[in-house]
């Protein structure tokens, strides 16, 4: 790594380096990268180029493959039984509802710039490298977060399949260790890692593993709504087991709903994985806007599904928060059970194909994140045999088998839906400043302000919502909040014009679908609790010190060997001269 020598050849160059980090702060932190060099000049630090393999019925396939197995047999049991009851049939249309602004914002990016790094590289060209590296360290935490909670839920699945009483026979307890990292989860370990080889041998038969995993796993979807819905009855979305709990649709109000919203958030990561799989996409132009909005849509409508068997099944205060659909067949008469065990082998097939499918993303995230040079280069490394990111899916891999390991699914779930909410707002944010400002012939200042007044409504909405007492006095100021959103939005449609038009897909109705988009993922972030902000603090606070004692320092020798650029404010020309570069129209 010969460009990183200036900063980190000895420990005396290094110290110099950190007395002049401010210096290098200016420089580097606001930094943005272009199309062109995304697609060219970044690519070529890989090495070996990615495969273009991959058509829309591959992205649907990884899309629903990635989401379902997540979504369902993890989250869904919890949200309803301590969040949302029976109106966890809402929490699953309100975000897949944000899910889905979100794709189309995902969308506009991917077919203009069909790169690897998702929403890394759609705020590095935006924002900026300091904005782009904490989003890519959140996205990192949560794909490695997540993937270990599914693997331990595959584990309670496989329990099940067993006709195991308990699923924690499966794993052994350590008691000196403190309660939630105690419990030792070996299978979990031995799926990821088995996994990791899968993702590293080649994204295609990855596909062709997925589709088949996925066809057989939509086939038991269908299976458990007919069963849940044949055997349940209507009274269960209404009355609980327990008279002293609260009753009704809302047993939880509400808030309860958009509770479990942002707990079952969760669910929809897998159609950021697939935005990652763009620079392996034979037509970005048509099979990108199909593949991730199509999958979302698909996957929401599913899990409403799933969800409302689920509640006809049992009273929501008799659901197993962690594997409810095989917990709610072991109730009642023996002559059931078998379904339970069907249960438990068909969603450890579909954990599967969620745990590969967000493996993959996890690596090429880390991949392009490499070749910005804010982490070692080695990431980067593209295998020439393989055309798949090695070295990023192998450390990734060890690094969720370890979290899988020991720590309990509950601390996992609500870390990664702050982290999920966080980035899919600054991907909102970025697609409408990218619109409305060229640099270096756009002022930017009217779009940042908007952004600012809009979040900044948002936020006070959403703490109206959670904190101020009921009555009239709260449904004026949140009417209030409504209109003054409403009116930031208007004045800024009709005084901002755009600065340039998408060539080939574009978001439908700027900006009105991204600025939902942004409202919808502050208000979900409002809804979530206090841990979770802690921890979310925690991880971001740990990626800034990163970034101030190796990244910047990092980027300023690769910038020095004119590894990379710096460009703040000159516009420069985002067309690529490679044919292959170019989306397909």
């Amino acid at each position: 790594m010969g460009s990183h020598s200036s900063s980190f050849s000895s420990f005396q160059s290094y110290f110099r380096a950190l007395s002049d980090t401010p210096n290098r702060l200016l420089r580097r932190a606001c930094s943005v990268s272009t199309s062109f060099k995304e697609m060219s000049q970044a690519r070529e630090r890989s090495g070996s180029n990615m495969r273009r393999s991959l058509r829309w019925y591959d992205l649907v396939g990884f899309g629903v493959g990635g989401m379902v197995g997540a979504g369902v047999f993890v989250t869904t049991g919890r949200a309803s039984r301590l969040y949302a009851g029976p109106a966890v049939v809402l929490s699953y249309a309100i975000a897949g509802l944000c899910a889905l602004l979100s794709a189309f914002c995902y969308t506009e990016f991917a077919v203009d710039m069909p790169v690897a790094g998702g929403a890394f590289s759609y705020i590095r060209v935006t924002f900026g490298e300091f904005f782009a590296f904490i989003t890519g360290a959140n996205l990192i935490i949560d794909y490695v977060l997540s993937n270990a909670a599914v693997a331990r839920g595959f584990t309670a699945y496989l329990g099940t399949a067993l006709g195991l009483s308990n699923h924690t026979h499966l794993r052994f307890t350590i008691h000196g260790l403190p309660k939630g990292y105690n419990e030792m989860d070996l299978i979990a370990v031995a799926v990821v890692l088995l996994l990791t080889l899968v993702i590293c041998y080649s994204t295609k038969e990855s596909s062709w593993v997925n589709m088949v995993l996925t066809l057989l796993h939509i086939l038991f979807i269908v299976f458990v709504i007919v069963m849940g819905f044949s055997r349940g009855e209507w009274k269960n979305f209404t009355e609980p087991a327990n008279p002293k709990n609260a009753g009704g649709f809302f047993p939880f109000g509400v808030s309860g709903v958009f509770n479990g919203a942002a707990m079952v958030y969760l669910s929809y990561i897998g159609y950021d994985a697939v935005s990652t799989m763009a620079e392996e996409v034979r037509n970005p132009v048509k099979d990108i806007p199909i593949g991730v909005s199509g999958s979302v849509i698909l996957v929401t409508v599913l899990y409403c599904l799933m969800a409302a068997s689920m509640s006809a099944l049992l009273p929501y205060d008799m659901i197993d928060a962690e594997a409810p659909f095989s917990g709610a067949f072991k109730e009642g008469s023996s002559r059931w059970r078998w379904v339970s065990n069907m249960i438990g082998v068909g969603a450890s097939f579909g954990i599967l194909t969620s745990l590969l499918v967000a493996m993959l993303g996890q690596a090429r995230y880390m991949c392009v994140i490499g070749r910005s040079c804010v982490v070692p280069s080695w990431f980067a490394r593209i295998h020439p045999s393989t055309s798949t990111p090695v070295n990023a899916s192998v450390f990734l891999g060890i690094f969720t088998a370890a979290i899988a390991l020991f720590t309990d699914l509950n601390i996992l779930l609500n870390l990664v839906s702050i982290g999920s909410l966080f980035v899919f707002y600054m991907v909102a944010n970025a697609v409408i400043y990218r619109r409305y400002v060229n640099r270096g012939t756009t002022n930017p200042w009217p779009t940042l302000s908007f952004l600012f007044c809009f979040s900044l409504t948002s936020v006070i909405f959403t703490l109206l919502w959670q904190f101020a007492p009921s009555g009239k006095p709260k449904a004026l100021m949140l009417g209030s909040c409504i209109a003054v959103a409403i009116g930031v939005l208007q004045l800024f449609h009709f005084m901002v014009p755009q600065a340039r038009k998408p060539e080939f897909w574009g978001v439908p109705l700027m900006p009105w679908i991204p600025s939902i988009s942004i409202f919808l993922n502050i208000f979900l972030l409002g809804s979530l609790d206090r841990p979770s902000y802690v921890r979310f603090g925690f991880f971001s606070g740990l990626a800034v010190l990163v970034y101030i004692l190796y990244s910047v320092h990092s980027s300023f020798d690769a910038e020095k060997d004119g590894a990379l650029s710096q460009k703040t404010g000159e516009s420069i020309k985002e067309s690529v001269d490679n044919p292959d570069d170019i989306p397909k129209v």
